[in-house]
């Protein structure tokens, strides 16, 4: 039983809104739906969609906050499925992000600027 609810989107924080929003566009194709500023510049949200689903990410920069997230034993990520894989891949391996790889398992992992893990699996 669903109870009504769905998924919508997750949240990581960024120290460079401009970096992270190049790193997600030119790795995952995701682009910016909504973006939304608090007060005085205290922070800024923006929204990234894949355009197929109804799932976002939601990247937050804070002012106040210039030094690097601790992100613990950082083994918190998200997942998308790559149509292509073969063609992900290469293209992670060419930017360097790609931070792990098990191949019996089909999936790797890339890294975004702030150091966040993305799962990358194949579509089926």
């Amino acid at each position: 039983m669903n109870n009504g609810f769905r998924f919508f989107h997750n949240n990581i924080n960024v120290t460079d809104l401009d970096r992270s929003l190049t790193f997600y566009r030119e790795a995952l194709g995701l682009r910016e739906t909504e973006r939304k500023h608090g007060g005085k510049g205290a922070f800024t949200i923006v929204f990234l969609s894949d355009g197929m689903s109804d799932w976002r990410l939601e990247l937050t920069w804070l002012r106040d906050h210039p030094q690097p997230y601790d992100l613990g034993e950082n083994e918190v990520h998200f997942c998308l499925r790559a149509a292509d894989y073969e063609a992900a891949h290469a293209r992670h391996e060419a930017m360097g992000c790609i931070c792990f790889e098990n191949p019996e398992m089909g999936l790797y992992f890339i890294s975004d600027p702030d150091g966040y893990w993305i799962e990358i699996l194949p579509e089926n």
